[in-house]
């Protein structure tokens, strides 16, 4: 055919003839794409129907079921991600699942706390799955009688005796006589109705918090549960004992004028309730119990609506089925699937940035803590001097409240992460406070003719601070005039 013919030919819309080779490769490409694509829509379709299918219950779950094995048998991804709680030797910085020795570390807390159990043990919690050993291996309930309060947050037999005692009678009973009861540790009763597997409050101290504060705790969302059933636990409370109202040793949440650390103060000074009183200075002291659900709710990540699960209990996938990783840890620990889900630096600059705030945190509650520390020796100087109590009520006041501040932070878990701002605010408060204290004393100190600061002794160890402690608490005071 000639040039002329072949462009005829183009120009009518004629298909120029191709090679065999060309026609097949086409054809297997094709045949590819069609194979790849099916492969696609079936993993599609096998993922969506994962998600939706209903769990299979292979074992009923009974009301009270307190054995979270029991329950990981219809549930074996979340049980599974739970039984990681086993692990004890995890560290970051500030936190961690080891048994830090919190008074090893800082002897100051042996000082501030002398008068208190705290004084004399004062673990790092090794998280939920030990709670009960831990518990009941503490110093601080060794003593004969103790409050069966102290049971409420430590495993899932607790709502069982509840329902089985009352609640009253649970409160008011003898720590002691319910260990052969308390067997099994923080786990999936706490959390969820086995019938249901929907998160549920089991404390009543809680859902009384709320009532108080004329909320209604069944209208939250999901979301908000997500926090709710940790704040059960993870809030600040006190023992109640009102013999009128039938109350001995009752778990109350301090919320009645709000969950902000002033309002709490505030009602505590409105009732004139004293936890313990320090003997160096001879003030009621209040001792505060992890407030972290009262701090978080400050700061920025309640505010954005993220949940106290979405950091320490993120969702993970495993095929097409989602699920919430029941290993509760640090996001330290886990960055990539806590914080990495929206902050979108590396995990080295996470990790950096979060230490770098709680450092800086660390920094000021030590500052906090040398300025009550020596408030204590101070107006146990005056006394000393020939003060009188009259004279003291005052300064001390001014130091009842400046620890309550000092110690609502230090003992809320995350060292100031879960709100900084707040947390720096409120450390702030209890070092003006503690130093107006101390001007307080110097000036009574000097129309007693003593212008020399006082010899305080020294705590630079625990073995040393024990020591001071134990000599004021036997009333055998170290010499503090010059």
């Amino acid at each position: 055919m000639s040039e002329s013919n072949v462009n005829n030919s183009t120009k009518s819309g004629q298909v120029p003839n191709l090679p065999l080779w060309a026609g097949v490769a086409i054809a297997v490409l094709a045949a590819g794409a069609i194979f790849l694509l099916g492969l696609l829509a079936v993993s599609i379709m096998e993922r969506r129907w994962e998600s939706q299918r209903p769990v299979m219950v292979l074992k009923p779950v009974a009301d009270y079921e307190p054995d979270s094995a029991n329950w990981g048998v219809n549930y074996p991804r979340q049980y599974d991600s739970y039984l990681k709680n086993r692990v004890s030797d995890t560290n970051t910085k500030f936190g961690g699942a080891s048994h830090r020795d919190y008074l090893e570390t800082d002897p100051r807390k042996v000082i501030l706390w002398t008068g208190s159990a705290f004084s004399k043990d004062y673990l790092q919690a090794r998280g939920h799955y030990y709670a009960i050993e831990d518990v009941t291996n503490s110093k601080r309930v060794s003593v004969p009688f103790q409050a069966a309060t102290c049971w409420t947050c430590k495993g899932t037999d607790v709502p069982r005796m509840m329902a089985k005692m009352g609640v009253k009678e649970f409160y008011a009973g003898n720590f002691h006589d319910l260990k052969n009861e308390m067997t099994h540790p923080v786990g999936c009763r706490d959390c969820h109705d086995p019938q249901t597997m929907k998160l549920q409050i089991t404390r009543p101290a809680l859902r009384e918090a709320f009532a108080v504060m004329g909320a209604d705790i069944n209208s939250v969302t999901h979301q908000q549960m997500r926090s709710l059933v940790c704040a059960q636990c993870h809030s600040e409370y006190y023992f109640r004992t009102d013999e009128s109202a039938g109350m001995k040793n009752y778990l109350v949440f301090p919320w009645k004028n709000g969950t902000g650390a002033e309002a709490i103060l505030s009602y505590y000074n409105d009732i004139n309730f004293t936890d313990f009183v320090n003997p160096i200075s001879k003030t009621p002291m209040i001792k505060v119990q992890h407030p972290d659900y009262e701090t978080y709710l400050t700061g920025i990540h309640a505010y954005r609506d993220v949940s106290c699960a979405d950091c320490h209990m993120p969702y993970r996938t495993e095929g097409g089925s989602k699920f919430t990783d029941h290993h509760v840890q640090s996001p330290l620990l886990n960055i990539s699937a806590s914080c990495a889900v929206c902050h979108r630096w590396s995990e080295d600059e996470m990790r950096v940035r979060v230490e770098a705030i709680q450092t800086k945190m660390q920094d000021s509650l030590i500052a906090a803590e040398d300025a009550l520390v020596e408030a204590h020796f101070d107006i146990a100087a005056a006394s000393q001097a020939g003060v009188s109590d009259n004279d003291l009520s005052q300064p001390r006041r001014l130091l009842r409240d400046a620890q309550f501040y000092w110690d609502y932070i230090s003992s809320s878990n995350g060292m100031g992460f879960h709100s900084p701002t707040e947390s720096m605010r409120i450390t702030g408060l209890s070092i003006d406070l503690a130093q107006q204290a101390r001007v307080l004393m110097a000036r009574l100190l000097a129309e007693k003719g003593v212008s020399k600061q006082p010899a305080y002794p020294d705590i630079s160890s625990r073995q040393n601070a024990s020591q001071v402690s134990q000599q004021f608490t036997e009333g055998r005071q170290t010499k503090l005039l010059p």
